[in-house]
């Protein structure tokens, strides 16, 4: 068995880039920035900054487009995947980058809560199933009385 599977959280070093496929299939390009901070031997803070390329398609890339912004937080989850073409100087050119599956928004600059979150739908034939709605409970607006419980 294989996994090729990442999760990110980040914030967005640039504004998402919006295109289409010839197909009409969105595409949105991002680049996220994560941080790591950590004590050395001697007590001193060293911090250190990852930068990592994502690209979306579909849904999800319209929703990352219409509502983020550089500097936007992000929480990103899908696979690795590299990519090569022939650059203009003949050269062959890589780039590694994820494929967004899932992802949701994180707080927002002005402080409220996070705007949502979008999971990929499950594949046709898959066993998975559509998650069950969770029964509410209704609570008494009166008080309880503490000899009232039965136990």
């Amino acid at each position: 068995m294989y996994l090729n599977k990442v999760m990110l959280i980040g914030n967005l070093t640039r504004d998402p880039e919006l295109k289409s496929l010839p197909s009409g299939v969105k595409v949105t390009s991002i680049g996220l920035a994560t941080n790591r901070s950590w004590k050395k031997e001697d007590g001193s803070k060293q911090e250190s900054t990852e930068f990592h390329n994502a690209v979306a398609f579909g849904k999800p890339a319209e929703l990352i487009a219409q509502y983020c912004r550089k500097g936007s937080s992000l929480y990103v989850d899908g696979r690795l995947q590299t990519r090569s073409w022939d650059g203009t100087d003949g050269q062959k050119k890589y780039r590694t980058e994820i494929v967004v599956e899932n992802f949701q928004f994180g707080p927002r600059a002005s402080g409220g809560t996070d705007g949502g979150s979008y999971s990929k739908p499950a594949e046709k034939g898959s066993s998975a199933s559509a998650p069950k709605e969770m029964e509410t409970i209704e609570y008494p607006s009166e008080d309880i009385n503490a000899e009232d419980i039965p136990f």
